[in-house]
C-alpha cells in the first residue's frame, strides 16, 4: 500500500504570513510550484495557492501588496505520512484540494499534491 509518506515532496517552500501576494506569486512561479506554507515560526499556519493568488487579485485591486494571511486557508488539513495515498487523493477530491501538508504532529514533513498522487498512478477510492 502506497503512503503519502512514499510520494511526498520533502523540500517545502514556505513564507511568513505577512509576505505579500506579489513576493509569493513571484517566487511560486520562478519555483513552478502552486503552493507556500505559511508558516509562524515552526507552526503551520496555513497554505497559499495559486487559486489564493487568482481570488485575491480578482477580488482586490491592490491585493499584489497586502499580506498572504488575508487570503491563506488557514489551519489547514493535514495528514500523517502513513495516511493511505488513495485515502489522500479521496479527501482531496471530496474538499476541492490539490495540496494536501503531511504533519507528524505539529511537525510538517511535506506536502502531496494532485500531480504527485497522479504520477504515482494512485486512483480514487471506489466509494470516494
Amino acid at each position: 500500500m502506497t503512503t503519502v509518506g512514499d510520494i511526498m515532496t520533502s523540500s517545502l517552500f514556505s513564507i511568513e504570513p505577512t509576505t505579500t501576494v506579489a513576493e509569493a506569486a513571484t517566487v511560486m512561479g520562478e519555483r513552478r510550484i502552486g503552493s507556500a506554507l505559511v508558516m509562524e515560526g515552526e507552526r503551520l499556519a496555513g497554505i497559499f495557492t495559486e487559486r489564493d493568488i487568482v481570488r485575491a487579485l480578482g477580488e482586490h485591486f491592490d491585493a499584489a501588496g497586502h499580506p498572504v494571511s488575508d487570503w491563506m486557508t488557514a489551519d489547514p488539513v493535514t495528514v500523517p505520512p502513513s495516511t493511505p495515498a488513495q485515502e489522500a487523493l479521496g479527501t482531496m477530491l471530496a474538499r476541492g484540494f490539490r495540496h494536501l501538508p503531511v504533519s507528524d504532529g505539529d511537525r510538517v514533513l511535506g506536502i502531496v499534491s494532485m500531480r504527485d498522487l497522479t504520477a504515482a498512478g494512485v486512483t480514487p477510492p471506489e466509494d470516494g
